[in-house]
């Protein structure tokens, strides 16, 4: 079959289109026919890292939407057939830890995320395949795993209920611009910034209530601050982004980082911190119920997803270099049988 093969330059020009096995499953496990694959920063750090691209043709790519071709038998029985349309939870997980056990699963000391989706078929455990509903397109399902699951939990993670004010910097990004809509599906106010004028009237046709025009965190934090204090700020950027989502939240309210776009580290007032009671959490992507919880927003029609772009498995290179370039709103999405 064939595949997007990231080059051990880390350099997304060099992804090249190559032959590869094909996919051959374990007890439990099914093959998918790759009909659409999301691209995110995960998948950009992975390129760049090349940590896991030594001595293999290694292929990327979580967010699989597609059609099941076959099941290799483990004597359970399995939520979905072959020639089921399919959702993949990219998930990977121990099953026997106390967080597997007690949830939330994404606590899982052994977590890991799925890579394989870039090519024309690909292996993945039965157990994580959520059945579509026929009328959900592919290309718009394979943009809910990684950016909108992740939002999802964000949102859970800091309890964001109606009437609550969500800070989102850098909100035009996969993540940015899903922790808009959520907020929003869930009667929040939101606050979103970009430094193109050009993404942010699309975040406005979204529903985004106040957006700002900056890439620089103090302004933000004085722009903000104009609109009120903040319940909640989703942060996917982390960097000198951090100090600010604290800085603009109220007394009591919570930030959660789930990225590292804009930095490894970040610098917080420790006084404003714990004299105003406020609350920095982690979160990494969610768990399977999140996701099935998002497809049903798509389902109902209370969620558009947001496609940048659909593009062939040739064209997976230019995929790659329109989201490290910044061009992408929304979602680039890679359709390998197209």
């Amino acid at each position: 079959m064939r595949a997007a093969v990231y080059p051990t330059s880390g350099d997304p020009a060099d992804i090249t289109v190559e032959t590869v096995p094909d996919p051959d499953p374990d007890p439990g496990q099914a093959v998918v026919r790759v009909e659409a694959c999301s691209v995110n920063h995960r998948d950009l750090w992975k390129l760049e890292g090349t940590r896991e691209t030594a001595g293999e043709q290694f292929v990327g790519g979580a967010d699989v939407a597609g059609v099941v071709e076959r099941i290799e038998p483990d004597g359970a029985a399995s939520s979905v057939e072959p020639g089921d349309r399919v959702l993949l939870c990219p998930l990977k997980t121990c099953g026997t830890c106390r967080y597997c056990r007690e949830g939330p699963e994404n606590y899982c000391a052994e977590y890991d995320s799925f890579d394989g989706g870039f090519a024309e078929r690909c292996v993945a455990d039965a157990d994580r395949l959520i059945r579509l509903p026929e009328e959900l397109g592919f290309v718009a399902a394979s943009t809910l795993p990684v950016a909108y699951m992740t939002a999802w939990r964000m949102l859970e993670r800091a309890d964001v209920t109606a009437g609550d004010r969500v800070f989102v910097p850098g909100a035009t990004g996969g993540v940015g611009v899903a922790a808009v809509q959520l907020a929003g599906i869930r009667g929040a106010e939101t606050v979103g910034t970009s430094t193109s004028e050009r993404k942010l009237d699309r975040l406005r046709e979204l529903g985004c209530d106040h957006t700002i025009h900056t890439g620089d965190p103090e302004a933000m934090v004085d722009r903000v601050t104009e609109i009120g204090p903040v319940d909640a700020t989703l942060n996917h950027l982390g960097g000198p982004f951090g100090r600010a989502g604290m800085e603009v939240l109220r007394r009591g309210g919570t930030q959660v980082v789930c990225g590292r776009t804009a930095g490894d580290t970040m610098e917080i007032d420790l006084w404003n911190t714990y004299w105003n009671h406020k609350d920095l959490l982690g979160s990494t992507l969610g768990t399977q119920p999140d996701l099935e919880r998002v497809v049903g927003f798509l389902r109902t029609g209370a969620l558009d997803a947001v496609v940048y772009d659909s593009y062939s498995l040739s064209e997976a290179a230019r995929a790659f270099l329109d989201m490290s370039s910044r061009e992408v709103f929304g979602n680039a999405v890679v359709t390998p049988n197209a």
